[in-house]
């Protein structure tokens, strides 16, 4: 069955395009692309009034599985994606097991081909068992569809491993996703370290731990020439030796959140759990130099890492909470929101990072709304208000530091190979 996704304003970055056109699809591939288009036995959705783009990619997302269904599942967690206006996510290797071996892998994608509602790929671990000690099984991993090695979540610590770790990425032509805390320095630590940890009596995660680690890591791809993409920067340091990075040519690339790119360590002041994430909410200082990173271009993707709790988990003492909340479902409409709507980035940039960017990040053909592509596609209202609702949120995870937050924009529709999956904040498929 043919669709017809009728007078929609096509944004599609990878090709500069910004028209209003007809976007007529083949089964899985787009067939046509036109001012008007007559296909009288195709499916027509309206898109008039909404913005189309290529399918929205996330390329850090924590879905869980295998071993922690109780936070989030490959069923549940890409509901929230579509709903989200994500057609594609890419799910971090610190799972139980540690997703370390070709098995796993093979078993993983087992699952998501039965399960996924939208597209996933899976991010393999650097190290066994994510220990930093020993090498994973890379080489295997990457034949069965890998597309990045991380030990998200942990920083790898030799200097030496990780220089190994870069290396042996390279031969596969696959990225290093580095999780740059140095723990040496935040052991204990609950929050940034800064005034308002102080006030609380929280021990706090000092910025000069990313620092160290993110000029470690830069150095290292340096000698070693490899593409090393720094996970969810947060600190001013970090940015500027990102900037410099990319001056002298280096593969060093760099991903932000919604959050760091909006909220401070301010909002910890009720202790409210929902708050609590790694790297930490930094001060204003750090907030402002990620938003800058972002709009210069030093920054080249925008993330929502993603990371479901058992909400008996973060309802507890602050302390003992995990760290980590969801972010699949508020993502787009916090980017319209506060940066496209205030005027600080203009549209097309604004997609950029959230599509072609990743997706060449990933090695993955996708991010570009083009005749004989894959059918993803996100469509988008961008004046929608609407107010978040996190008790109402697709994914078994509930904790979010947006909840209550009123936003202007979100997805309307979100088409994968094809088929409308969601629609109107409501999962089809």
């Amino acid at each position: 069955m043919a669709l017809l996704v009728k007078q929609g304003r096509l944004i599609n970055p990878a090709t500069g395009e910004d028209r209003v056109c007809d976007i007529l699809i083949e089964g899985e591939v787009i067939k046509e692309i036109a001012p008007t288009i007559d296909a009288p036995d195709a499916v027509v959705l309206d898109a008039g009034g909404l913005v189309v783009t290529p399918g929205l990619i996330d390329m850090h997302v924590h879905l869980r599985q295998p071993g922690q269904s109780a936070k989030e599942t490959i069923r549940s967690g890409t509901m929230a994606a579509a709903v989200g206006g994500f057609t594609r996510v890419a799910t971090m290797p610190n799972t139980k097991p540690v997703i370390d071996s070709t098995i796993i892998v093979e078993g993983l994608k087992y699952k998501i081909a039965k399960e996924g509602l939208v597209k996933v790929d899976v991010i393999g671990s650097l190290s066994k068992g994510l220990e930093g000690k020993e090498l994973a099984a890379m080489g295997g991993m990457a034949a069965a569809g890998a597309v990045a090695f991380s030990d998200d979540g942990r920083y790898v610590q030799s200097c030496d491993f990780m220089r190994k770790a870069m290396e042996y990425a390279s031969m596969f032509d696959k990225i290093v996703i580095d999780h740059c805390e140095d723990e040496t320095l935040i052991a204990g630590g609950q929050m940034h370290e800064g005034t308002v940890s102080n006030e609380l009596g929280l021990k706090g995660r000092p910025a000069v731990a990313e620092d160290i680690a993110v000029a470690r890591d830069i150095l290292l791809a340096e000698a070693t020439g490899a593409a090393v993409h720094i996970a969810h920067i947060s600190t001013k340091n970090a940015v500027a030796m990102v900037r410099r990075a990319k001056a002298k040519g280096l593969k060093v690339t760099a991903e932000v959140t919604p959050q760091h790119l909006i909220l401070t360590d301010e909002g910890l002041r009720t202790y409210n759990t929902s708050f609590k994430v790694n790297p930490p909410l930094r001060s204003e200082d750090h907030r402002r130099a990620v938003e800058e990173g972002l709009l210069d271009g030093t920054i080249d993707a925008v993330v929502t890492d993603h990371a479901p709790h058992a909400e008996e988990e973060k309802d507890c003492e602050f302390s003992l909470a995990p760290s980590g909340f969801v972010g699949l479902e508020t993502s787009l409409g916090l980017m319209l929101t506060y940066f496209y709507h205030t005027g600080k980035l203009d549209l097309i940039s604004l997609i950029r990072t959230m599509t072609v960017h990743p997706a060449a990040l990933l090695r993955v053909d996708a991010g570009n709304a083009a005749v004989g592509k894959a059918a993803d596609l996100t469509l988008i209202d961008l004046d929608r208000e609407w107010v978040v609702d996190a008790t109402a949120f697709y994914s078994q995870g509930k904790s979010s530091p947006f909840d209550g937050m009123k936003l202007r924009g979100r997805a309307a529709a979100t088409i994968v190979d094809g088929m409308v999956v969601m629609k109107d904040g409501e999962v089809l498929a």
